[in-house]
């Protein structure tokens, strides 16, 4: 299945898109895409539906953030041993870990707003996982059990806050808020096999900047999951973003980074395709 929310910032409503690609009104029977939705009761209920006696959605509306309700957005530093490379950093011996916070959380085709006083900052496509059940000190073998589905992430980062300003602090540059793009969709865990092999790209300006695969990563997705869950409870709704393969911008020679009127898209297989515009804030 495919899961998003719908409307205005603020006021999105639950849909999901059915087997022709059509966009289904779920308000009538969800007050909203959160937690309990995101349970494997909750998602054996959507899936027994009838998609087609639903009401369609008309026109084309925004798409917010496909679940609400998210208590945790963590991030994973350097899990692309090649992107590790083009930052001149060694490849990690155990995932790097930093938080994102709530309130960078921004609809897949919002606005990335600059923050003032920023001079760096860079795009990061990524594989998003979404819990859909608590993991406690889950083990490696069993952890994608608690993974409700996957979706895109953009990690946003102004790199002179996060390295230059941070004293090694990366939330520095990680949290300003519209940095934390998620969507268009939920896509349902069912759908999504092998999460290590999901081809992924991004572009500026119609410039093919990052190209990659999740088979590359240094920490699949069954082992972040557990290393996460015996550092802190992972809780429905709970977003882990998991790396990025090379091709950001300081990574460039010279360095490139956003700038007003700036296009950013990507995508990942199977999980859709997200459009920014850049702004001044």
């Amino acid at each position: 299945m495919k899961l998003l929310r719908c409307g205005p910032p603020g006021r999105e409503r639950p849909a999901m898109l059915d087997g022709q690609g059509v966009l289904r009104d779920l308000s009538g029977l969800l007050p909203d895409i959160d937690a309990r939705v995101l349970s494997p009761a909750g998602l054996r209920m959507l899936a027994a539906l009838d998609a087609s006696r639903l009401p369609q959605w008309q026109g084309a509306p925004r798409m917010g953030v496909p679940l609400a309700g998210i208590g945790k957005f963590i991030a994973v530093g350097l899990n692309y041993s090649d992107h590790a490379a083009e930052a001149g950093m060694a490849a990690p011996s155990e995932p790097i870990l930093f938080s994102k916070a709530i309130s960078c959380l921004n609809g897949p085709c919002d606005d990335i707003v600059l923050p003032p006083g920023s001079e760096k900052t860079d795009w990061e496509v990524e594989l998003g996982v979404v819990i859909g059940s608590q993991a406690r000190r889950v083990d490696e073998r069993t952890a994608i059990e608690h993974v409700a589905g996957y979706c895109v992430v953009n990690d946003v980062s102004e790199r002179s806050f996060q390295i230059e300003r941070s004293g090694g602090q990366w939330d520095k540059g990680k949290g300003c808020d519209t940095f934390g793009p998620v969507g268009p969709w939920l896509v349902t865990a069912d759908e999504i096999p092998d999460p290590q092999s999901l081809s992924m790209w991004l572009d500026v300006n119609g410039r093919r900047c990052q190209a990659g695969s999740t088979r590359t990563m240094i920490f699949g997705v069954a082992h972040l999951v557990s290393h996460i869950s015996h550092l802190m409870t992972l809780m429905p709704g709970d977003i882990i973003a998991t790396g990025t393969p090379p091709g950001v911008g300081m990574g460039m020679k010279p360095p490139r980074y956003l700038k007003p009127g700036d296009i950013v898209t990507l995508g990942i297989d199977g999980l859709g395709e997200q459009r920014q515009r850049v702004r001044g804030g």
